[in-house]
């Protein structure tokens, strides 16, 4: 076993719990990374109980994170050391719940994972531009011959290997979802919410026990699309494969993407044309996608310059849908960290409906269950404050032998319970592809 990161769980909770209170010394040695990325990862997560993984399918945006050294509040109570070759800075994830707030008790999966706004692991696999790198940190200066330990333990990775996990879905009650519906299309007409995005989940049970290397392999290897994200903790574990950004910051360029509007995307290219053509002529998705247009355009001329959102969406086609999308870039104004910008964003009416605000108590009442991780923000941030939110939805919870899968809907005035139910059908799709080996 190369290391438990058992050693450090008390500093770790220390500082969750004492947000704030004293600058932590953090030392980052890190080094080039000659072996493949997701070879090293799984070689080296055997003896970790804690992974966090932020990893960009579309492009080298790519952070498998190991082991507990530190969580901290805010980058300001970080004084991060730098070592090594590589001057690269320190890496910090962040998982955020759907609604924070939530009174309602989430069920004992989601329950078990602490409240902590930055995880900083003892170990980091980086993939970036300019290559890939491995990343060490501690409370004390790094020892040089432990990062040649995982170095070599890298280099002798052997190629990994996929399986296929059965399972079985327990369906959710169509009844309850039309219940739902009704009481959301009732709070429309009453004008309480202009828009709202009801849930559903279901439970899903495993024939044989499975890990979550096994799920974020058949993710990342597989066909889903977008960025797989993925939080253990001990014997749960949060994963899922999102296509929608919340927002990217890299010094002072900042970007984020409005998806809103669904579509099948069809079994042969004259269907998927076809269904591309309805959504981008649909009026029910063209308003559920302006209210997030709009929503996103407020917040970045609050806090940006130079604004670049087009007029019109166009289609982002997916393995399994396909979606109105419309990029939303700035230039974010000086002193506007990432983590004001994404507590500004989160939740869009992507999310949660319009007003927000509204919107999410309007969820609180129809809904049975609380959301916990699922259509949260996770992400990365680093000590210069780069990094890069994406919305946690196509997700599920486990616990390496049954779990709970998620997905929602955007409803306005005139949607049908039937269609809505029938699209979270499809969403359902990318988070059971997990289970899908070679």
């Amino acid at each position: 076993m190369l290391t438990s990161g058992k050693r450090n769980t008390a500093l770790y909770n220390i500082a969750a719990m004492n947000k704030g209170a004293s600058v932590a010394k953090l030392y980052s040695y890190t080094v080039p990374l000659k072996s493949d990325l997701l070879n090293t990862y799984c070689v080296l997560q055997k003896g970790f109980t804690d992974q966090f993984v932020y990893y960009r399918k579309d492009r080298p945006q790519r952070y498998l994170g190991l082991g507990r050294c530190i969580a901290i509040a805010s980058r300001e109570d970080l004084d991060h050391v730098l070592q090594g070759e590589v001057a690269l800075p320190t890496v910090m994830f962040s998982f955020n719940r759907f609604d924070a707030s939530n009174p309602k008790p989430a069920d004992e999966m989601m329950q078990a994972f602490p409240r902590l706004r930055l995880m900083i692991p003892e170990v980091v696999l980086i993939e970036n531009e300019q290559g890939c790198f491995l990343q060490v940190n501690s409370l004390g200066p790094v020892y040089k011959g432990r990062v040649e330990r995982f170095l070599r333990h890298a280099n002798d990775a052997p190629m990994r290997e996929r399986r296929s996990i059965r399972y079985s879905v327990v369906p959710d009650s169509y009844e309850a979802w039309e219940e739902e519906m009704r009481s959301t299309l009732s709070l429309i007409k009453a004008g309480r919410v202009k828009k709202l995005v009801p849930s559903r989940r279901q439970a899903v049970v495993a024939t044989a026990p499975f890990s979550p290397k096994d799920v974020l392999l058949n993710l990342i290897d597989g066909k889903a699309q977008g960025t797989v994200f993925l939080y253990r903790y001990g014997d749960v574990f949060f994963c899922g494969c999102t296509p929608e950004l919340l927002v990217r910051k890299q010094g002072c360029q900042v970007e984020s993407m409005c998806l809103a509007g669904t579509a099948a995307i069809g079994s042969t290219p004259e269907e998927r044309e076809q269904f591309a053509t309805f959504l981008m002529n649909d009026e029910k998705n063209r308003r559920e996608h302006d209210c997030v247009v709009r929503f996103i355009r407020e917040v970045f001329e609050r806090n940006c310059y130079d604004v670049d959102i087009p007029a019109d969406p166009t289609i982002l086609p997916l393995k399994h849908v396909q979606h109105l999308y419309t990029p939303a870039r700035a230039c974010v104004m000086e002193g506007v960290s990432i983590f004001s910008l994404m507590e500004q964003l989160h939740p869009t009416p992507a999310l949660a409906g319009q007003p927000v605000g509204e919107a999410l108590m309007s969820l609180r009442e129809i809904e049975s269950y609380n959301r916990g991780f699922f259509g949260g923000a996770v992400g990365v941030v680093d000590a210069e404050d780069n990094g890069e939110f994406s919305v946690a939805i196509r997700s599920g919870v486990f616990d390496g032998e049954a779990g709970w899968i998620y997905a929602g809907c955007g409803v306005v005035e005139g949607s049908d319970p039937r269609e809505e139910f029938n699209e979270i059908d499809m969403k359902f799709e990318t988070i059971l592809s997990a289970f899908q080996g070679e």
